[in-house]
């Protein structure tokens, strides 16, 4: 017989991690953690994040796709773009970025969710 099927819901995480104008929902499936964002109109990395994370910049590695809103994101060398519903981004460690407009964005991310939002004790990111 096959390997059995895992089957998740994100209205039922296993951890939930909240800070100011946003929250992580992790699942953890396959032998890996899935992360949900949602970020409010207002949110930005180094207002809302950057206190729990306690580094200068997000250090956290992402694999997202974007579901919903625009996220702007401005990288440790210079480089600023917009990502919106239907594209999947890779980011590198050294990141900040915010929400533009007054939809909130929601992405999926594969790489870098455990790590989200954790104090500095913890990875920070």
């Amino acid at each position: 017989m096959g390997t059995p099927y895992e089957q998740q819901d994100f209205a039922a995480p296993i951890e939930t991690r909240e800070f100011p104008n946003g929250r992580l929902d992790l699942l953890r499936i396959g032998g890996a953690d899935i992360g949900r964002l949602t970020l409010q109109p207002g949110w930005r990395w180094s207002t809302d994040v950057k206190p729990v994370a306690g580094t200068e910049l997000c250090e956290a590695p992402h694999f997202q796709y974007h579901v919903s809103g625009t996220l702007r994101v401005r990288t440790a060398d210079g480089a600023e773009f917009e990502a919106v519903a239907g594209q999947v981004t890779a980011l590198p460690s050294g990141h900040d970025a915010w929400v533009v407009g007054d939809e909130p964005v929601v992405v999926v991310d594969w790489w870098g969710a455990s790590d989200y939002a954790r104090g500095t004790s913890e990875q920070g990111g």
